[in-house]
């Protein structure tokens, strides 16, 4: 499976190539106010309004910082079943990928409610790469804010 590759903090995590559309550099992204912290804020991705999600700030706490690796890794997201919807995932040091058989990865034997989107490891000779599950990266409240414009549940 090949994986993208990116940090946070010290820490390396991948997610699936196939879930990814591009990576593209940071973009100034308005504010959103009222929203939870690590919800970046929104673009215009070809007419598209895409929100974006600092993962930095999701997984550890901290915004991504501000570098040239820094980048917005442009997903398809499908909550419960419904239709995709792009969304963006802000992270930092987005330079490499990585092909890893699936049959590589070891489950963690840690389950965090709070993080069902940390998934199984690897090891390789520089450390833990962790997957990221994307299916379940936010929360049912969370998921609110990803609504499309004008649609309601």
């Amino acid at each position: 499976m090949l994986m993208l590759l990116f940090y946070v903090g010290p820490d390396r995590y991948a997610l699936g190539c196939s879930q990814v559309v591009e990576v593209i550099p940071l973009v100034e992204l308005r504010k959103l106010y009222h929203a939870p912290e690590y919800m970046a804020g929104l673009f215009n991705y070809r007419g598209s309004i895409v929100p974006v999600l600092d993962l930095c700030h999701l997984i550890r706490g901290s915004s991504s910082r501000s570098c040239l690796s820094t980048r917005i890794i442009l997903v398809k997201y499908q909550q419960n079943h419904q239709n995709e919807q792009l969304i963006g995932l802000m992270a930092e040091r987005v330079t490499d990928t990585v092909n890893v058989p699936d049959s590589q990865f070891k489950g963690e034997g840690i389950h965090l409610e709070n993080a069902a989107y940390l998934g199984k490891i690897i090891m390789d000779e520089k450390g833990t790469i962790q997957q990221l599950r994307l299916e379940d990266l936010l929360s049912q409240q969370a998921q609110a804010f990803l609504l499309p414009i004008g649609e309601t549940e």
